[in-house]
């Protein structure tokens, strides 16, 4: 590597002289601090179903970042925002991140189009948070009583839009890409709202803070309270942990620890979320919706390959995935 020099001619003024060598010194520093810098990319979206996320995004911030300091001087993270986990993880494909917070199908499934070469699971992070809306006093009851109406999820392909599908599909509807017997029309959490709100679609599988949105804004009720799935994972580029196992092996410690600090400062937890949500939505989230979205989600930073079955299970029954695909590499531990 080429070392940064600094020539000149040393003035004979003692002050000038004084001046260049401290320039000097201040351009051969910032050489090696740059040459030295590693940007590391994360993704998440704006639902407290992302909580880790939101709180350390709010905290860099504040100049504050949980994971920059923990991290060290020479890591700088930049954030980046998407809708639904299909998003991200072609952002992942494309290199243009390097680790994200996704619901697990979109994981398991960019992981088998892959053939395995593009990405891992590293860690949990929400369990819960995510349900079936319909409207106050729906006739709606089972899979059954969609036929002919109209579902929103967040994104095709995503965690929710698979368990839609697959329990549409299990009631006895056939349900294809582009239609079948019940519409499952993939559409962004705000603009569900406000489909929902004018009665232009009969239910809505989402995720929080939108759950409690639809209760309190749309006088929506829950019919499937998924509390019991996993909802979001951290996950990171193959080739980044291969390459720098180090760095990935530190954020996932940080990531564990920051999880642990929610569960034990839930109040400060929920104000920072907030504050997050209404930078990244350009709105104002109340404390009692935070504080009602709360109670549906657990936060943990487990997560087993085994707990990722049924989700395998689901995709292959709507066909998002062929056969039975080997993925018994999808869950790393740095």
């Amino acid at each position: 590597m080429r070392k940064a020099m600094c020539n000149f001619i040393i003035p004979r003024n003692a002050r000038v002289a004084a001046a260049s060598a401290t320039l000097c010194l201040s351009l051969l520093i910032t050489a090696t601090q740059s040459r030295a810098q590693t940007t590391l990319r994360i993704g998440h979206f704006p639902n407290i179903t992302h909580v880790q996320a939101l709180i350390a995004h709010n905290m860099s911030r504040q100049g504050k970042g949980w994971f920059e300091q923990r991290l060290g001087p020479n890591v700088k993270i930049e954030w980046y925002l998407y809708n639904a986990g299909p998003s991200a993880t072609e952002a992942i494909f494309a290199k243009s991140i390097d680790v994200t917070y996704v619901g697990p199908n979109p994981a398991i499934n960019a992981y088998v189009r892959s053939g395995g070469k593009e990405i891992r699971i590293v860690a949990g992070s929400v369990n819960g948070g995510s349900a079936l809306m319909v409207h106050k006093g729906s006739s709606l009851k089972t899979a059954a009583n969609f036929r002919g109406k109209k579902i929103a999820t967040p994104q095709f392909g995503n965690t929710q839009d698979v368990a839609a599908r697959a329990w549409l599909s299990a009631g006895g509807l056939k349900i294809t890409q582009a239609g079948g017997d019940a519409q499952v029309l993939p559409t962004a959490n705000p603009d569900q709202l406000l489909l929902f709100k004018q009665k232009q679609i009969d239910a809505v599988w989402t995720v929080e803070p939108w759950v409690s949105r639809l209760e309190l804004e749309a006088d929506g009720e829950v019919l499937i309270d998924d509390r019991q799935a996993i909802t979001t994972v951290l996950v990171a580029r193959a080739d980044l942990l291969a390459t720098q196992p180090a760095l990935v092996r530190k954020l996932v410690d940080a990531h564990r620890e920051l999880t642990d600090w929610i569960l034990n400062n839930p109040a400060e937890a929920e104000r920072m979320a907030r504050e997050e949500l209404d930078q990244e939505m350009h709105t104002k989230f109340s404390p009692e919706l935070i504080a009602k979205a709360w109670r549906r989600i657990e936060v943990t930073s487990e997560v087993t390959l085994d707990s990722l079955d049924k989700f395998m299970l689901s995709a292959q029954s709507v066909g998002f995935l062929r056969g039975a695909p080997d993925i018994s590499q999808l869950v790393a531990n740095p």
